[in-house]
């Protein structure tokens, strides 16, 4: 009788760097999104462009948004190549709602409609509240939560409002239990998950879901180098996750996939945590990330 897979051996693959993957393993269907349109926001990198690549390859073309240009061109050009899927790589900033608005018009201009928008920009670092500036709060607050609202105002009254459409968020659990050196994050994150709640209730008889994902610690990406996880990680200290890992980028791109398609169909206002159990667990001792806070500061 042949040994059972472990579930440390069934997990997906993914690659620390910003680079589509070798190879994939569907686990839904190849056509599950397909012929649709996805507008993601912070697509470049990171999470975004994990999403942006799941996406297509389950049949899904998209449109890459953030303010680098040569980042989105070099990262569009890769992901057509490895799924034979059109992305639109598009410059804006979703703090100003002109540049979404020139966005969305180009968007249906080239690709004739929207079915999915991703809010996936983001900013963040490690600040304690009293080293913080006003201006630096201001800013996590107006990319974060007024970037989310300001994008799926847009794409609601320029499509979703007489077609339909699903709004995933990309949030984050850092608000939970007050992380600490993180109030500017889980202050807009936490908005986040009240907006999607709120928008949800609102857009549903125009057929728009709105839901959100809140990750965890999530290897590979620039928010984790900035929030200390290669440190943490080589210290042990994801020993206190249940699951005992980091998650990867490929398993917020699979949770994106659901709560963007009719997997999820009935689904609306939710806030899906991908953690890994981390948020129930793991220590929020103020004085130890303080001294990491000062070491970092140290290092640079």
């Amino acid at each position: 009788m042949a040994e059972p897979q472990r579930v440390c051996d069934l997990l997906p693959e993914d690659v620390a760097s910003d680079d589509c993957l070798t190879s994939y393993t569907h686990i839904y269907s190849p056509d599950l999104l397909k012929d649709q349109v996805a507008f993601i926001t912070g697509g470049g990198s990171g999470i975004g462009l994990r999403i942006a690549e799941i996406f297509m390859r389950h049949g899904c073309h998209t449109v890459i948004a953030s303010r680098n240009k040569d980042k989105l061109t070099e990262a569009a050009n890769k992901l057509s190549a490895v799924s034979g899927r059109r992305c639109l790589p598009l410059c804006l900033d979703v703090r100003q709602p002109e540049s979404i608005s020139a966005a969305v018009d180009e968007t249906l201009k080239e690709m004739g409609h929207i079915d999915i928008l991703v809010n996936n920009a983001a900013g963040n670092f490690l600040c304690p509240a009293a080293a913080l500036s006003f201006n630096a709060f201001k800013t996590v607050m107006e990319i974060d939560t007024m970037g989310t609202f300001n994008t799926s105002k847009i794409v609601y009254e320029k499509w979703f409002k007489d077609h339909g459409g699903n709004i995933v968020n990309i949030s984050a659990t850092l608000g939970y239990k007050g992380q600490a050196l993180q109030v500017h994050a889980g202050s807009a994150k936490a908005a986040n998950d009240a907006m999607t709640k709120h928008l949800a209730v609102e857009w549903g008889p125009s057929g728009v879901r709105v839901n959100a994902v809140a990750p965890g610690p999530i290897s590979g990406t620039e928010g984790f180098r900035r929030l200390g996880g290669p440190r943490g990680e080589a210290a042990g200290l994801f020993q206190s996750i249940p699951l005992q890992r980091s998650g990867n980028k490929t398993e917020m791109a699979h949770c994106t996939l659901f709560l963007a398609s009719r997997a999820s169909s009935y689904v609306t206002g939710a806030i899906l945590v991908a953690d890994g159990g981390s948020w129930l667990t793991s220590a929020n001792d103020a004085s130890k990330l303080m001294g990491y806070w000062s070491s970092e500061k140290r290092d640079k």
